[in-house]
């Protein structure tokens, strides 16, 4: 009696199996970065927030390329002059991880960032143009944002869920969700402000305002945005649980 044909088609996908394998790879990422030491639970220090800068070597890679921009259009109006140099010594910077066998990912990150730069102003002459690739990487900020929240998948939400190793809570328990999606607006709202600001002085060509505006709106508020975003993922954080899209929290267990 002849026997049925086998089914050996593939089985169909787990989509819980599948979100969680993409939620660790991306925890896997955000940990392997700087951002990876900084320690949700922990009370916020200054040391830690300049740690996940890179530290004072992280934050003089980079200041000192807009800082020397700055001064040298400034003082000689030569757009030339004033790419390549900050492009010389971002590639010093790089050089100087390498040889000291550390690790250059931030530094040639921004040597990246600084040769687009430079690039685009050499071709243009204009001096305004070195800013363009920075108002391309924001605008790319301010959709991921959006389209995380779009998607309701907070981008903070999942960076803290990869961060603590509970990347189902921050979408299933209020508390966190809450904290995720504000902290998401706060980011969106730091990236569009620095666009509001600074895309007015590129249209008026206000070279100097603008290289000065980038600084002020750069790290700084960066530091002050990631110091909010902790206290306010502190607050709502418990001890761990197990983190399963099954799994009741506390406050269900009660």
């Amino acid at each position: 009696m002849p026997h049925a044909p086998e089914d050996r088609s593939a089985p169909d996908a787990d989509p819980a199996r599948e979100e969680a394998s993409f939620s660790e790879q991306v925890g896997a990422a955000i940990r392997g970065s700087k951002l990876g030491h900084l320690d949700p639970a922990a009370k916020p220090s200054p040391r830690a927030l300049l740690d996940a800068m890179g530290g004072a070597r992280g934050l003089v890679e980079s200041l000192l390329p807009g800082i020397l921009f700055l001064v040298l259009f400034t003082t000689t109006q030569d757009v030339g002059l004033a790419v390549l140099v900050p492009l010389v010594v971002s590639i010093g910077f790089v050089a100087w991880r390498v040889l000291q066998r550390g690790q250059p990912v931030l530094a040639f990150a921004g040597l990246i960032g600084v040769g687009i730069s430079a690039a685009i102003a050499l071709v243009t002459g204009q001096g305004e143009d070195n800013f363009l690739w920075g108002f391309a990487v924001n605008t790319v900020v301010v959709l991921v944002l959006l389209g995380s929240m779009l998607a309701r998948r907070p981008l903070v939400g999942v960076v803290a869920g990869a961060l603590t190793g509970t990347p189902h809570a921050w979408r299933t328990e209020r508390a966190k969700r809450a904290v995720a999606w504000r902290a998401s607006v706060l980011w969106l709202v730091v990236i569009a402000a620095r666009l509001a600001v600074q895309v007015p002085l590129y249209l008026a060509g206000a070279v100097e305002a603008l290289a000065a505006t980038k600084l002020v709106m750069g790290v700084p508020l960066y530091l002050a945005a990631l110091w909010v975003t902790w206290l306010m993922v502190r607050a709502v954080l418990e001890p761990p649980v197990a983190d399963t899209p099954g799994g009741a929290s506390a406050d269900d267990a009660r």
